[in-house]
């Protein structure tokens, strides 16, 4: 059940990212992160005015949010910290790279995730999953000799450094999710809370960063995928936490399943935003659902 779970959160996520596109195109980045924070925000008070207002209504239900202490509060700060900076350097990269370059760039995440979750909570991989571990490792490789073809060079591209760095937080972020998973903490009160933290990181950020200067920067322009960006991302991780809830699940599977994203941010790419290579690129995308299959099989 849970792998099914991680791969509807993939198709969320993968909706999620051209959203953010097609958002960021032209647009300055940090007030659109920030409305970002205060949907997801808003989409959850529901959750939380009745989980607090009707216990007993709301007790057995997936929407319930429970009571929670100082300490899980700290714990939570954490999470969004990570969260956001993952995020910050993620928008800025998709604003300025193709997404067919982003996209599989982020999609390499869960072999960091791989690595920390062999490390620090002793899962073991068989032969199938290790197989396609090592294909999306293939991919990534053969992605960068895709990218010199459109002159991105990937040492010295500031926004390549962007979603790497948007990978690596990405990739502790989800081993601290698997980590608040398994020592009790419930997954609605993650993933409600630290939604509330980042609006408030990112108030100051809008406050003290963009606005005072937002005359001399790109200007921000309304666009409704703004919202949608929110409405995706609450539904991918709403699914992507329940997963991780189930006792036997594997956070380097999961990780790695909802990275098939790639899927559908490439053909968005392809067809929507009209990029480059998309033949040789194409390559690179087979070997990533190559990797997705034998993880699946792996998985069964």
């Amino acid at each position: 059940m849970w792998l099914s779970l991680a791969f509807l959160s993939a198709v969320l996520l993968g909706c999620y990212e051209v959203c953010k596109k097609t958002s960021l195109n032209g647009n300055a980045v940090i007030p659109v992160l920030f409305l970002n924070t205060c949907f997801c925000s808003l989409l959850f008070l529901p959750c939380i005015i009745l989980s607090y207002g009707f216990p007993d209504l709301m007790h057995d239900s997936l929407f319930y949010v429970p009571p929670s202490t100082l300490r899980e509060h700290l714990y939570i700060i954490g999470k969004a910290a990570l969260v956001l900076t993952s995020w910050t350097c993620a928008y800025f990269a998709t604003k300025h790279l193709p997404i067919t370059i982003a996209g599989p760039i982020k999609a390499s995440q869960p072999i960091l995730t791989l690595v920390g979750a062999l490390l620090i909570f002793g899962e073991r991989l068989n032969l199938y999953q290790w197989i396609g571990v090592l294909l999306a490792i293939v991919s990534f490789i053969m992605l960068s000799l895709s990218g010199r073809k459109e002159g991105i060079n990937f040492r010295h591209n500031l926004w390549i450094l962007f979603i790497v760095l948007a990978t690596i937080t990405g990739a502790a972020s989800g081993l601290y999710d698997k980590y608040l998973m398994s020592h009790g903490f419930d997954r609605m009160t993650v993933q409600v809370w630290y939604s509330y933290y980042q609006m408030a990181m990112m108030a100051i950020v809008l406050l003290l960063l963009w606005y005072p200067h937002r005359k001399h920067t790109t200007p921000f322009v309304w666009r409704p995928s703004i919202f949608f960006i929110s409405l995706f991302l609450v539904c991918a991780d709403f699914v992507y936490f329940y997963a991780l809830s189930y006792p036997d699940s594997m956070i380097s599977i999961v990780s790695m399943v909802r990275r098939s994203s790639v899927v559908v941010s490439f053909i968005a790419g392809a067809f929507l935003f009209k990029e480059k290579n998309i033949r040789s690129k194409s390559f690179d995308l087979v070997l990533v659902l190559l990797g997705m299959f034998f993880l699946y099989l792996g998985t069964r």
